[in-house]
């Protein structure tokens, strides 16, 4: 009987530790759902990166399909995805949207200038806030909104072209198919 008693802290201890040690091993943010799909883009407007863009509200989603892309200047993948971007923006039928994430207008700008610029809008997001409306977990992150500015798609990480070819491009046309 005493021996049960001095086994019963041991085993309290390993169950809570087991907890414990479970509750701090959180899924990767790609494999986290997004609360949004299905669902309206937020109702907050993006002000412009700059003067030599537009930024965007929930009106601008409408009668199209967008790609939204989430970036920084300080994004070591945001550069790496930066040539597939360029080729969504040559889709017809198709807007594609930049959001800048935490940074500040002149490094966003410089790091277009270098990468290429292939949005048709860019809105700038330095605090975070918006981020947190669309349920950013960080940079880069891609959404796919309908023609009715319905979220039908988000894909946290850089964009490769197996992600293109599997994720985004097949969004892109459930998105059109439902027009």
């Amino acid at each position: 009987m005493r021996r049960v008693l001095y086994l019963v802290p041991v085993l309290l201890f390993a169950g809570l530790a087991y907890f414990l040690l479970h509750s701090l091993v959180a899924p990767p943010p790609e494999e986290l759902p997004s609360a949004l799909i299905g669902k309206p883009v937020p109702a907050l407007s993006l002000a412009a990166l700059d003067a030599k863009a537009q930024g965007f509200s929930p009106s601008d989603f409408r009668a199209h399909v967008t790609v939204v892309n989430v970036f920084a200047s300080w994004c070591a993948p945001c550069r790496e995805e930066a040539p597939l971007l360029a080729s969504l923006a040559h889709l017809k039928g198709v807007a594609l949207y930049g959001f800048v994430y935490k940074d500040t207008p002149e490094k966003a700008r410089a790091f277009l200038d270098e990468m290429g610029n292939p949005f048709s809008r860019i809105g700038l997001d330095r605090s975070g806030e918006a981020g947190i409306e669309w349920g950013v977990y960080g940079v880069p992150e891609t959404f796919v909104v309908d023609a009715d500015g319905i979220i039908r798609l988000r894909h946290a990480g850089p964009l490769t072209p197996d992600v293109l070819t599997g994720e985004i491009l097949p969004a892109i046309e459930r998105a059109r198919a439902a027009e």
